[in-house]
């Protein structure tokens, strides 16, 4: 069975980047779509970006220019490179993978089959 491992996060300052990393324990190019959500406290769970079988990369509302998903060379790691972060930014993000999603619901977390233990951002002011 898919298990994602997530890596990276912690506390920046407004203004900084950080990378998270979520690595999994099957190939995915080709056959896994990669989405990473996030969830701020008392809020719902929001899309972020999402990397297609084909590599393709969609991105949330707002978050494009600042956010850049991408697939390693190994096929099996998928990192989400965040810049210019600001205090809303601050969340808990996950890694997703589904095997069967097709593009209508990449930004929907409730149609992921797999996902990563989640891992704490936070960004002073």
């Amino acid at each position: 069975q898919m298990q994602l491992v997530q890596s990276g996060g912690g506390l920046v300052q407004a203004g900084g980047s950080l990378r998270l990393s979520c690595a999994a324990s099957e190939r995915l190019a080709h056959r896994y779509v990669v989405g990473w959500f996030r969830q701020a406290s008392g809020k719902e769970r929001e899309f972020v970006a999402a990397i297609g079988r084909n590599g393709h990369t969609y991105y949330g509302d707002s978050l494009r220019g600042r956010f850049t998903i991408s697939r390693d060379s190994s096929e099996n790691k998928v990192d989400l490179q965040m810049n210019d972060l600001n205090p809303e930014d601050t969340a808990v993000y996950y890694c997703a993978a589904d095997e069967r999603l097709k593009l209508s619901g990449y930004t929907q977390h409730t149609q992921y089959d797999y996902w990563g233990q989640g891992t704490q951002v936070t960004v002073s002011s």
